[in-house]
C-alpha cells in the first residue's frame, strides 16, 4: 500500500503538478504559450496540423514550414520571438532571437545538447550526445579525422563514389535516348553511403550496406514513436515495435564490432583508425573504450551520410526549378575543371566553386537537415532578460529562423544564393541567425566535409546532365530525423 502511494504521487507529481508549476513560473514572466493538455501536451495538436497542412500540395516556392513545424510557427505568428509549448509534460520554450540564440550556443554548460528521446541516441549518441568533459575528451579525440590535410586525402573516394553514380546514371538512358526520368533520391543516399564507408571506415558500401539498411528502418520506427506521448520506461516494454529496434541495434552492433575486431589499430588513415589507436594501450588510458567507439562509428554512419544526401537531393530539386542557377553553377564548373569530364578535381579545385558555394548555402537555409536544435536546462539559469527553472528545455526552430522575414527581408522565402555572395557574415549580419550545422563550439564537426563532398557530387553530376522537375515529382518535405523528400525526387535527366 505504500509502495502504491508512492508511486501515485510521483505519477500525479510529473503528468500534473510539476508542469502546472512550471507553466506558472512562465507566464509569470510574460511568457506565451500554449495551455498544458496532460500527459499529451501538444503532440496530438501539432500532429493534427501537421495532417491538415499535409492535405495540400505544394510547389518548391511555398513555405515549407507549415509541413514540418505547424504549430511552431502559429506560435511565432501569434506571438513573436519567444514562447513555449508542450512535449508531452514538458514545457518547450522555442526562441528566435539571435541575441538569444547566441548566448545559448555560447554557454555550453548552462544550456546542455540534448536529444528528443531515448530513444533517438541509438542513431545520434556519441559524441553529439555528451556534455562536460566528456563531450570535450571526445571530441578532441576524433578533430584529426576531420582537419584539412585528412580531407585532403579522401577527396578521391568522393570522386570515385560520385563517378560512379554519374555512370550509373548514364547506362539508364537506352539507345539514342537524351533523357531519361530518375528518382534521384535513393541514388545520392547510396552515394553519400558509400562515401563514409571508404571514406571514415575503410570499408565498401557494400559491407556498410546492412548498417544503412537497419539505421533506415530504425529511423523511421523511432520518427513513429516521437509522434506519442514520452512516458518514462515505455521503451523498455515488449511491444513490437521496441522489440524490432533493440533487434536493429544489435545487429548494428553486431556488425560494427566484426569491422573493429578486423582492423590493424596501427591503421589512424580514417575515422575507425583514429578512434581504435585512441583506445590502444599506447593511449594510457585516456582514450575511448570499444563501446565509446561502437557508439562514435553508429553516429558517424548516420550523420555522416544523412546530411549531405538530404542536401544534395534539395539542391537538385532547386536546381531544377530554378534552371538559371543550374546553368551559372555548370558554367563555373566548366570554367574551373575544364571541359574533360575525365578531370578529377581536387581539393583546391573544389574550394574554388564559389557559386556552388552560395547555392549549397541557400539550399541549407531554406532546407536545413536539422529543423530544430534541442538543449536542455537542469538548473535555474538566465537567458536576456528571463530566468528559466530546471526542468524546462530550450528548443531553436531553425527553419523558422533562416526564412524570418525581419532577419532575411521580405523575400526571406524566396530562392536567392546571391545574397552568399559575399559570405555568411554579411548575409546574416553578424547576427546568429544561420546554422544549419549548429554554432559555437559545439558547431558540427564534419561540415567541411559534407560540403566537399555534396561539391564534388554536384561538380560531376553538372559536368554530365542537366535536369528538371518531372511531371510526377511531387514536392513534400517530411521530417525522419532529417528534412527529406517523402515520395523522393523524381526529375528528368538530359545528357549532355
Amino acid at each position: 500500500m505504500v509502495v502504491l502511494s508512492v508511486v501515485l504521487t510521483r505519477v500525479v507529481n510529473w503528468v500534473w503538478l510539476k508542469p502546472k508549476k512550471l507553466e506558472s513560473y512562465l507566464r509569470r514572466q510574460g511568457l506565451p504559450g500554449t495551455p498544458y493538455t496532460p500527459l499529451v501536451g501538444d503532440i496530438k495538436r501539432d500532429a493534427k496540423m501537421l495532417m491538415e497542412a499535409r492535405s495540400k500540395s505544394i510547389t518548391p516556392t511555398d513555405d515549407i514550414i507549415p509541413h514540418i513545424l505547424p504549430l511552431a510557427l502559429k506560435m511565432f505568428n501569434c506571438h513573436g520571438r519567444t514562447f513555449f509549448i508542450w512535449i508531452g509534460p514538458t514545457p518547450v520554450i522555442m526562441i528566435t532571437n539571435p541575441e538569444h540564440i547566441k548566448e545559448v550556443f555560447s554557454k555550453i554548460q548552462d544550456f546542455e545538447s540534448t536529444v528528443s528521446s531515448p530513444l533517438v541516441k541509438l542513431l545520434v549518441g556519441g559524441v553529439a550526445s555528451y556534455k562536460g568533459d566528456k563531450w570535450a575528451r571526445h571530441r578532441r579525440i576524433i578533430n584529426p579525422a576531420f582537419h584539412l590535410e585528412k580531407i585532403k586525402n579522401i577527396v578521391p573516394a568522393f570522386y570515385h563514389c560520385s563517378s560512379e553514380v554519374v555512370c550509373q546514371w548514364e547506362r539508364l538512358f537506352k539507345d539514342k535516348e537524351s533523357s531519361c526520368e530518375v528518382d534521384v533520391w535513393p541514388w545520392l543516399v547510396k552515394l553519400t553511403a558509400d562515401v563514409i564507408s571508404h571514406a571514415a571506415f575503410g570499408s565498401s558500401y557494400k559491407e556498410g550496406q546492412r548498417i544503412f539498411e537497419l539505421q533506415g528502418e530504425l529511423s523511421w520506427l523511432i520518427a513513429q514513436a516521437n509522434k506519442r506521448p514520452y512516458i518514462p520506461g515505455l521503451r523498455f516494454f515488449p511491444t513490437k515495435s521496441n522489440k524490432r529496434m533493440n533487434a536493429i541495434d544489435k545487429e548494428i552492433d553486431t556488425i560494427l564490432r566484426g569491422m573493429v575486431n578486423k582492423r590493424d589499430k596501427a591503421e589512424h588513415n580514417d575515422l575507425l583508425g583514429i578512434l581504435l589507436a585512441s583506445s590502444s594501450e599506447e593511449s594510457g588510458g585516456s582514450g575511448l573504450s570499444v563501446e565509446e567507439v561502437l557508439k562514435e562509428c553508429k553516429l558517424f554512419y548516420f550523420a555522416g551520410q544523412e546530411t549531405t544526401s538530404v542536401l544534395l537531393v534539395w539542391t537538385m530539386v532547386l536546381l531544377s526549378y530554378h534552371q538559371d542557377w543550374q546553368t551559372r553553377a555548370r558554367e563555373e564548373v566548366r570554367q574551373i575543371l575544364g571541359d574533360d569530364n575525365d578531370t578529377k578535381p581536387d581539393i583546391d579545385s573544389l574550394s574554388n566553386l564559389k557559386v556552388m558555394s552560395m547555392i549549397f548555402y541557400e539550399v541549407l537555409r531554406l532546407y536545413p537537415p536539422v529543423t530544430q536544435l534541442r538543449r536542455a536546462i537542469n538548473k535555474e539559469v538566465k537567458l536576456g532578460e528571463l530566468t528559466l527553472p530546471a526542468g524546462v528545455k530550450i528548443y531553436i526552430p531553425t527553419a523558422i529562423v533562416h526564412r524570418d522575414t525581419e532577419l532575411w527581408g521580405e523575400d526571406a522565402g524566396e530562392f536567392k544564393p546571391e545574397r552568399f555572395k559575399e559570405g555568411i557574415s554579411k548575409a546574416t549580419k553578424n547576427q546568429v541567425s544561420y546554422f544549419p550545422f549548429g554554432w559555437g563550439l559545439r558547431i558540427c564537426i564534419g561540415q567541411n566535409f559534407s560540403l566537399l563532398e555534396a561539391k564534388m557530387a554536384m561538380a560531376l553530376i553538372l559536368q554530365r546532365f542537366s535536369f528538371e522537375l518531372s511531371p510526377s515529382y511531387v514536392h513534400s518535405p517530411q521530417i525522419v530525423m532529417t528534412t527529406r523528400p517523402q515520395f523522393g525526387a523524381h526529375l528528368i535527366l538530359h545528357k549532355l
